[in-house]
């Protein structure tokens, strides 16, 4: 049974400087920005923030310069997720697309889908969506049934995806569906790039337990796609999805969404003296700097050209663990004395939000099992 590492990555005085760079420019844009609105972490919206980003260099980072990007390391465009999640910046718009899309299509697409999509994505003007859960598949995506039947002139995908963030917003999809006959039960599956413009697509929303709408339903009826719209090679798309969550699992998006509830937290106890428990901020502290060494740690290996799908999973596990302790843990130390309105509005929307931490990008339960099986227990 090997045990995964994280090894430390010392950051250089460029990194620590380009962290000061953002976090100067976050402190001016986000000014006027309430904290109930920061809040939403990695669920905000702005399109125009997003293009700020892509204007200072901020998006596309470990993109080559040929396709728009600027040939930094992941552990420099850590620094910037860290510090855009950290403030609460309204990331969502180009974060599906920055994350985990661009390295997928700079891998597995064609070079005209290079040369014309990868550009807007590292300006911040194209945005995706991810096509992977269906109704009756929840995390176990082995079970799709969404399928794209191969023509002389493409392809013809038919099927429904769920909780589809923001494909209302999307301009694309990558769309995870079965495109031949399974050898085995991971077998058979590729994925294919769907421009969310064509006929036969409809989108339906889905609204949170606030009320709030940026989940999707998403149908595909007899959608017709080009050739070219597959990406990389037929049968390949559980190997793919497999690379892809390494970048979706083990980002700061996974132990940060509840960070702007701390930080409330931390400015409420300040006028409130002998409040704090300090044994419970003390343990929070340690395990957010615990999970921030082994998420740079993760973007380290990704940086080098691994797959580091066993120690992304952990991460993922720890840091909804930790995320979802963040509002019982504020509720433990100020007891009933939080009178200030700001404070109790952040607090009940991560309240409300803290469920999902464990369902998005794999549930506990799938992500132990693929834990188990790497450690060689199963």
């Amino acid at each position: 049974m090997a045990l995964p590492t994280f090894p430390l990555e010392a950051t250089t005085p460029a990194q620590a400087a380009l962290r000061d760079e953002v976090r100067a420019f976050l402190a001016e844009a986000l000014t006027d920005l309430p904290a109930r609105e920061r809040a939403r972490s990695w669920t905000g919206f702005d399109a125009g923030f997003s293009r700020k980003l892509g204007e200072r260099g901020w998006l596309g980072m470990t993109l080559p310069k040929e396709y728009g990007g600027h040939d930094r390391s992941a552990v420099d465009r850590h620094i910037v997720v860290e510090e855009l999640l950290a403030a609460g910046a309204p990331v969502a718009a180009h974060w599906i697309a920055d994350r985990q899309s661009a390295p997928l299509i700079l891998r597995h697409g064609t070079e005209e889908q290079r040369r014309t999509i990868l550009p807007r994505i590292a300006a911040g003007t194209c945005f995706f969506g991810i096509g992977m859960s269906e109704a009756n598949s929840g995390s176990d995506l082995a079970s799709a049934r969404t399928r794209a039947e191969k023509t002389a002139d493409g392809y013809v995908l038919n099927g429904t995806k769920l909780w589809t963030t923001y494909a209302h917003k999307a301009h694309y999809m990558i769309v995870f569906c079965l495109t031949g006959q399974a050898e085995s039960r991971y077998g058979g599956f590729s994925q294919v790039l769907v421009d969310m413009s064509l006929p036969g697509i409809s989108v339906s929303p889905v609204l949170d337990i606030a009320g709030e709408h940026h989940f999707n339903e998403v149908s595909f009826d007899n959608v017709l796609l080009p050739p070219d719209a597959l990406l990389g090679k037929e049968g390949d798309g559980w190997a793919q999805v497999m690379s892809e969550l390494a970048f979706e699992r083990s980002g700061p998006d996974r132990f940060l969404s509840s960070f702007v509830l701390v930080d409330e937290l931390l400015r409420c106890l300040k006028r409130m003296p002998g409040a704090a428990e300090t044994s419970d901020l003390g343990r929070m502290v340690a395990r957010l700097m615990i999970l921030r060494q082994m998420s740079l740690s993760v973007a380290g290996r990704l940086a080098r050209g691994e797959q580091p799908v066993l120690a992304a999973a952990i991460v993922k596990d720890l840091g909804a663990l930790f995320e979802q302790d963040v509002p019982e843990i504020a509720r433990r130390v100020l007891h009933e004395n939080a009178s200030d309105p700001e404070y109790a509005a952040v607090f009940r929307r991560i309240l409300l939000a803290a469920p999902s931490f464990s369902l998005r990008g794999g549930t506990r339960e799938i992500l132990r099992g693929i834990i188990a099986r790497g450690l060689g227990l199963r």
